[in-house]
């Protein structure tokens, strides 16, 4: 019995690494799109979705499978739970990109829209939470799952600053109003991939642990802050 359960938990792993490799994936072709406004590719984006969303359904089945017919042990179920929870904020990534790619469509040919580079660098570290907090599970890695956590601080501090750009060159140029609202929905949506990424860290120090914790405050933290 516990060799077809620690087969079927490696096998989850190996999906959980699986459908992680597929939002990363689509993150960074929504980047793409946005900064070359590529139709296409936003359209291929938005048409991934799907894949993702089976993904997430064929692997739901799996835990609900490892609870019914697996006698799972404490640590077992901690995995199983956790699994149950990434997925879903995976999942939403993986909205989100299409969200994106939706808007890129309407700003495609648009040549008045003007992007704030530090959008680009936003969307950037927000990549990087999600494969970070994709591996950190994977690999049960405490350390990286906090540091992901704490990169969340900076993405909304880009947040904040771009945000205020736009309602500045709103007030300034009002005919612009129309673009820079859909920007601003691009860089919400950036923003809470972040906030995914950072629950994903928080599931995978939960399935480490046993403690599911708000890790964005600091007294939380298993591993103090590198040092500058």
């Amino acid at each position: 019995m516990r060799y077809h359960l620690d087969r079927g938990l490696q096998d989850l792993k190996t999906e959980i690494g699986r459908m992680g490799a597929m939002v990363e994936e689509s993150v960074e072709k929504t980047i793409l799109a946005l900064k070359e406004m590529d139709g296409a590719l936003a359209v291929e984006i938005i048409g991934h979705d799907d894949e993702i969303d089976g993904m997430e359904t064929r692997i739901e089945k799996h835990c609900m499978s490892l609870f019914a017919l697996q006698q799972p042990l404490a640590g077992d179920l901690r995995m199983i739970g956790s699994c149950l929870k990434m997925i879903t904020d995976m999942e939403r990534i993986a909205d989100h990109s299409a969200d994106i790619a939706e808007i890129t469509l309407r700003l495609v040919g648009n040549n008045s829209v003007k992007i704030n580079p530090q959008i680009f660098h936003m969307a950037e570290m927000a990549r990087i939470m999600v494969r970070r907090s994709i591996d950190a599970f994977i690999n049960q890695d405490l350390e990286g799952a906090e540091a992901v956590c704490r990169d969340d601080d900076a993405v909304d501090e880009y947040f904040t600053a771009i945000i205020m750009d736009l309602v500045n060159g709103i007030k300034a140029s009002p005919d612009t109003a129309e673009w820079a609202v859909d920007v601003m929905f691009i860089v919400k949506y950036l923003e809470r991939m972040a906030d995914h990424a950072t629950n994903i860290s928080e599931w995978a120090v939960y399935y480490e642990t046993g403690r599911h914790q708000h890790l964005q405050h600091p007294e939380n933290h298993v591993y103090p802050p590198e040092k500058e």
